[in-house]
């Protein structure tokens, strides 16, 4: 990723790589850019895999050695 100001640029490796996780930064030029990326690729993960992802948010916890919040449970 290249940096310019606030400005943003990424190889076309960096994108290809991007797309094998199912991140779409073509058009990203900003942070903003990548932070709606991200957020529409959480939303989906969460409709789609929601284990997957609970899985990663917990990986990305124990990265930062931040605990995460006790998950709630819906009882029918």
């Amino acid at each position: 990723m290249l940096r310019a100001g606030d400005a943003l640029r990424f190889t076309p490796d960096e994108i290809e790589d991007f797309r094998k996780l199912g991140l779409d930064f073509d058009g990203a030029r900003t942070e903003d850019d990548i932070d709606q990326a991200l957020a529409r690729w959480a939303d989906t993960l969460n409709d789609e895999r929601p284990d997957l992802l609970e899985k990663i948010a917990a990986a990305m916890a124990k990265a930062r050695g931040i605990p995460l919040r006790a998950r709630l449970t819906r009882i029918r």
